[in-house]
């Protein structure tokens, strides 16, 4: 899955001598086996990944050490890598989770696709570092590297959290950089609240994000045993915070598509993810849509809200055999299946 290089991975192994002088910490947008090859190297590196599936596919792997979470656990590290991630919020708070790890004088550093925001190093970097140079750009991506020169201050989840109001569902919605939904409540969530029916039983909220449609659930059917899933750290951490401050309660998880997942459900909802890193991924949502009827329990139902243009009422009816479309606009569609 991750085995090839991203072309970001091919720039930065013409630099592993740099690279592999200190154990370093690496974060950010992990996509191939880099960290791998930095442990052949002589020195292997610490990984914190907020991606569960990277997590899983590099636990035990080589002499690399790799934590799953939204920010580092306890300790120390040498230095710093960051690869850009998507978000340049993100990357602010990747940075502040991992630079008080780091003595100063410590080697910072930031690598990424030309396209993804990487350019923006020298800024991301100004709070901390007095000087940051290009060290390489190769292969549409470049690497930046500076020292550290100001202790970077302990780091504060709760300075990271933003909020939003959903008047007409009584709800405080928590957020952190990165995560999907953050700041409003998106169009097709909104329809797919609007769309969804009684609720009873096990209830799965796949693809969780910031919590928005598994707490609006749960303000309307108080009753349901929910269960929230997501393959981010950050989403499940501001899921959590979301419950909390709302005075709810569901069991959230991490989960690689279904595959976390036990027993069979009444309903599953979703607001399906279509984004990986800068590229766009259908790859989880087809899964979901082929394997979902085997985790509905008989008259059990799935509902989605998609994009217009998708194919996923072929891929619906080829599971479940038919497809219902509860909803439409220019934009999505809300389909429903019943097992």
């Amino acid at each position: 899955m991750f085995e090839a290089l991203t072309p970001v991975g091919e720039m930065l192994t013409r630099n592993l001598d740099t690279l592999s002088r200190q154990p370093l910490l690496i974060c950010g947008l992990l996509e191939d086996n880099l960290p791998g090859l930095l442990a052949e190297a002589g020195n292997a590196p610490r990984v914190f990944t907020t991606d569960f599936r990277y997590f899983l596919w590099l636990e035990g792997k080589n002499d690399v050490k790799v934590e799953f979470g939204s920010q580092p656990g306890p300790g120390s590290a040498a230095g710093l890598l960051l690869l850009m991630p998507k978000a340049k919020a993100e990357a602010d708070y990747l940075l502040a989770a991992c630079l008080p790890l780091l003595a100063p004088g410590a080697p910072v550093f930031i690598a990424g696709d030309n396209k993804g925001g990487v350019k923006a190093a020298p800024k991301l970097l100004a709070p901390y570092c007095d000087q940051v140079n290009k060290l390489d750009s190769a292969r549409r991506a470049s690497l930046y590297q500076a020292q550290l020169v100001r202790p970077a201050p302990p780091f504060r989840l709760a300075d990271w959290v933003s909020r939003y109001s959903l008047l007409e569902e009584q709800l405080t919605v928590c957020t952190l950089p990165g995560v999907f939904s953050a700041g409003h409540l998106d169009n097709g969530s909104r329809l797919l609240l609007d769309s969804v029916g009684e609720l009873h039983g096990r209830v799965l909220d796949f693809g969780c994000g910031a919590g928005v449609i598994g707490a609006s659930l749960l303000r309307r059917h108080p009753g349901i045993q929910l269960e929230m899933i997501d393959i981010n750290a950050l989403a499940l951490e501001a899921s959590r915070l979301t419950l909390a401050e709302n005075g709810l309660e569901a069991e959230v998880y991490a989960s690689d598509g279904l595959a976390q997942v036990d027993g069979r459900f009444d309903h599953i909802i979703t607001n399906p993810p279509f984004h990986a890193g800068l590229k766009t991924f259908y790859h989880t949502t087809e899964t979901l849509l082929a394997r979902a009827v085997d985790y509905l329990k008989p008259g059990g139902e799935l509902i989605l809200v998609a994009n217009a243009f998708l194919p996923y009422p072929e891929l619906i009816e080829q599971s479940f055999g038919h497809c219902d479309t509860l909803a439409a606009t220019g934009k999505f569609r809300i389909y429903r299946a019943r097992r």
